[in-house]
Order: C-alpha cells, then sequence, then structure tokens
C-alpha cells in the first residue's frame, strides 16, 4: 500500500490466551463468565508474601504453539519482572520473558485475497502472565482482577506487513493456527487473543525503519485493517506538512474510525527488566517435545491444499472454510453426504457466514446442520428445488432448524418437472395471451421471456426452469 510515495512497515504483537484450566503461577480457574474478582486469591493478588507455582500445561502448550510456528525452541528460557506501575497490575511488576523467550525465530505463511503467498517472520514467543481489567465510569473506575495471572503467550511478528490488509490476514492466519492446535479459542471479543499493531512510513525504496506507533488492544479483523488504514494516511499527512512523528500508544475509536493518543511508548529500559527471583529456569527435555510434536493436528494451510486437492474447489474457498478448526470440521462434514463440494462451498461462503455474522454466531451455534445443509444441495442436484427455492428453503432452516424435506412438504415447494404437467400449464398461458402469441409468432422473439415468466407464476414458480425453456421452445 503506497500513499504519496510513502509505503507502511507494520508489525504485530498478538497475545494469546492459553486454553489452561487454572491461571499461569496459582490454582484460580480461568472461566470467563466468573462474576468480577470470583477467580483471584492471594497469588494472583500480589499479596505480601506468597510464591508463584508455574503452572506445566502452559509449558506444553507453549512447545506445541512454537511448533506450529516453525520457531525454534530454546530448552532452559527464563522469567522476568517487568516493572511497571497501573491499577490493574496488584503486584507493581509483571511476570514476563525478556532476554531468553521460551520460541525464536519463526514463521506463518500467509494466503492474501488475490491468491498471492507471503511469509511472515516470528521474532519471538514468549509466556507472561496477564494483568487485571480497568473499567472507566464517570469519575470512578473499577477494577476486575479474574485476568490477572492468566497465561498469555505473545507471539512478535517482524516488521514484514506492508498494507493493513496484509495485516489482516496474518492475525487470521495466527488465529487459525492456534484454534486448530486448540491452544487458545482465539475469541477477539472476550479479549482471550488481542492484537497490537506498531506502524511506521517510510519513503518507498527505503529500508531503514521509521518512528513506530503503536495501535493498542484491537478485537476485530475488521477493526485491524480500518484503524492501521486511518493511522498510515494519518501519518503520512503528517509527514508531508512537516510534522515529527512521535512514538506512542494510540487507541482506535471504532465510531469516529479515527486513532487518538493514549500515552507516550515506552522502550524496553523503561521496564527495568531483571530476572525473577522467585520462578527457576524453564527448562524441558527433547522427548517432550518430540511426543508434542507427534500429536500435532494438520495445520489450516496444509487443510486447505488438503481441500483444494481432494475436493477440486479453489484455493480462495479452502483459505475461508479453514479459518477455524471449527468450519473446516463442518464443511467436510457437509461433503461425506453429497458429491458436490463447490455447491457447498459456496452455500457456506455466501449463505451461511453472511448469516452467522450478522447474528454473530459461530459455526458451532449454527442451527443448520451440516448433514442439512448437504441434503438441500443433494435436492438442489437431483432436481426436486430449484436453486431460487433453495434460498427460500435455507431461510427457513435458519429460522426453525427442520430439515430440507419437511420445509418443502409443508410449504409444497417441490419442483414440477413433469412434462406432461408443464405441457398443460404452457397451453392455458398461451390460451390467456391469444395477443403477445401472436406477436412472437411474427417475430418478437423477446416475448420468449414474458411466456417464461407467465409459466413460472401459473407454476406458482414451481416450474423446473430447464424442462420448462426445453418444452417452450418446442411447444411456441
Amino acid at each position: 500500500m503506497i500513499i504519496h510515495d510513502f509505503e507502511c512497515v507494520i508489525g504485530i504483537e498478538v497475545h494469546a490466551q492459553l486454553k489452561t484450566k487454572t491461571k499461569l503461577f496459582c490454582s484460580c480457574p480461568t472461566t470467563f463468565e466468573a462474576g468480577d474478582n470470583e477467580n483471584t486469591c492471594p497469588v494472583c493478588m500480589g499479596m505480601p508474601g506468597v510464591l508463584p507455582v508455574f503452572n506445566k500445561e502452559v509449558l506444553n502448550f507453549a512447545i506445541k504453539t512454537g511448533l506450529a510456528l516453525n520457531c525454534e525452541l530454546d530448552s532452559a528460557s527464563v522469567f522476568a519482572r517487568k516493572n511497571y506501575f497501573y491499577p490493574d497490575l496488584p503486584k507493581g511488576y509483571q511476570i514476563s520473558q525478556y532476554e531468553k523467550p521460551i520460541c525464536k525465530e519463526g514463521y506463518v505463511d500467509i494466503v492474501l485475497a488475490d491468491g498471492e503467498h507471503k511469509r511472515i517472520r516470528i521474532e519471538r514467543a514468549h509466556l507472561e502472565e496477564d494483568a487485571g481489567k480497568s473499567t472507566h465510569h464517570g469519575n470512578y473506575s473499577l477494577v476486575n482482577y479474574n485476568r490477572s495471572s492468566m497465561p498469555l503467550l505473545e507471539i512478535v511478528s517482524g516488521p514484514d506487513m506492508r498494507s493493513p490488509a496484509e495485516a489482516a490476514a496474518y492475525v487470521k492466519s495466527l488465529r487459525s493456527i492456534l484454534q486448530f492446535i486448540e491452544v487458545c479459542d482465539g475469541n477477539l471479543e472476550e479479549g482471550s487473543m488481542r492484537a497490537d499493531c506498531n506502524i511506521s512510513i517510510r519513503k518507498q525504496g527505503d529500508t531503514g525503519l521509521g518512528t513506530k506507533v503503536e495501535l493498542k488492544n484491537l478485537n476485530s479483523f475488521r477493526f485491524i485493517e480500518k484503524a492501521l488504514t486511518f493511522e498510515f494516511e494519518r501519518q503520512v499527512d503528517a509527514a508531508m506538512s512537516g510534522e515529527t512523528i512521535i512514538q506512542e500508544t494510540r487507541l482506535y475509536d471504532k465510531d469516529k474510525n479515527k486513532t487518538y493518543s493514549m500515552r507516550s511508548k515506552e522502550d524496553a529500559h523503561d521496564y527495568r527488566y531483571f530476572p525473577e527471583p522467585d520462578v527457576l529456569t524453564l527448562t524441558f527435555e527433547e522427548a517432550l517435545v518430540d511426543k508434542i510434536k507427534k500429536d500435532l493436528p494438520e495445520l489450516p494451510l496444509a487443510t486447505a491444499k488438503r481441500f483444494v486437492s481432494d475436493y477440486g474447489i479453489p484455493e480462495y474457498d479452502a483459505v475461508v472454510l479453514t479459518q477455524s478448526k471449527a468450519l473446516a470440521l463442518y464443511y467436510e462434514s457437509a461433503i461425506a453426504d453429497t458429491k458436490n463440494a463447490k455447491a457447498v462451498s459456496n452455500w457456506i461462503m455466501t449463505e451461511l457466514l453472511r448469516e452467522l455474522n450478522d447474528a454473530k454466531k459461530s459455526i458451532e451455534e449454527s442451527p443448520i446442520s451440516a448433514k442439512q445443509l448437504a441434503k438441500m444441495v443433494e435436492l438442489v442436484d437431483a432436481g426436486t428445488i430449484s436453486g431460487k427455492m433453495a434460498k427460500d428453503v435455507f431461510a427457513e432452516m435458519w429460522k426453525t432448524s427442520k430439515d430440507p424435506e419437511q420445509i418443502i412438504d409443508e410449504k409444497g415447494m417441490k419442483q414440477v418437472s413433469d412434462e406432461d404437467a408443464l405441457l398443460k400449464i404452457i397451453e392455458e398461458v398461451k390460451a390467456a395471451n391469444p395477443k403477445q402469441l401472436e406477436e412472437f409468432k411474427s417475430g418478437k422473439d423477446k416475448l420468449f421471456g414474458f411466456f417464461v415468466g407467465q409459466c413460472m407464476k401459473a407454476s406458482k414458480g414451481q416450474a423446473n426452469p430447464s424442462v420448462l425453456n426445453k418444452l417452450l421452445k418446442a411447444n411456441l
């Protein structure tokens, strides 16, 4: 993306909350639905004299993620104290990893909307505990510490993205990977996956990096793209006006579609990192890595390639259908009951995903099962209903979760393909429209569409279009 000979340079830090049952350093549960400050204890509240105890399942999840992201794994990583003072950080420091993260130097391959493939480097992925959550209410603020000490894996990309669209595609791909390996649910709205985007500008052809601005806690793919687009344009306007771009953290206002300054951006030395004395060096044996590697599931891009080769669908379809593991499983379940893999793909991508997005539902919450969708496609292919009828059937399936056959029977929607029945309708239409019939016979071929429409109307939309057209051509 280029504006006035400027290009943008984007790197992203993704905080992925790991799907453990308990927190990183204590036995408090990680359930999202808990009441305010219900999932807390002296350890995650930072009370004097308490000691953190490392959650071993976090290690397994970190190794699994590192393997899926093609990272080098450090068998002796170290925790550090990251010092800063906010009301939602009860200890006054965050236990994180700094100099020796558990994962480093990996990559993620992404597929863009135009089919281009691009590799995005992963500089590091390190473990850390989450802070609490502050909410502001006019002249007072509240802090909920349920999130305090939740296990996070912070995944830091290289500055390899050159457009907001690439940034959104990268976060989508990363989310798919984390969901496929079942280490994070990827729910951006609930905050279990959060993206901080760093963006700077430079003249096209330059290789150095400009002053970066951080956009904090973007919680949807759409907002990532919109916020980065606005910020890129803002920085270009500033540069062309002779203004100095400062290193800062900005927030995105989705209602006004603009970013605004939150605070100046800290550098690493501002946090005064030093080794965490209460947590030992994190070590593991190669045998654990081998075991996790052996159990690693098929990853999204590999699944997409298999969909293309096995089912003959376009790569674009395959990439969309592997955005989440649940969606990929839904598709495979549907095509197990029909041979028309492309038709199933079309119905999922155009109709089903649109309805799910509008209703803010996940594929797991779909009122239409994979088996029902497959049956509807089969009914269209068999000529029982037309494609136009199928849209009405689909709408009723969405509302009621009824099987397509039941809806067709209840509403009398079965397509008429019987030639004798259709010929009778044709004769009735001809008799009712003698003037148009004479004009057609005298050479006004455009009136053929009129007769098709009248026959469809007479059949209440149930005439098989291909059979009707064939009979009309012969009869007229």
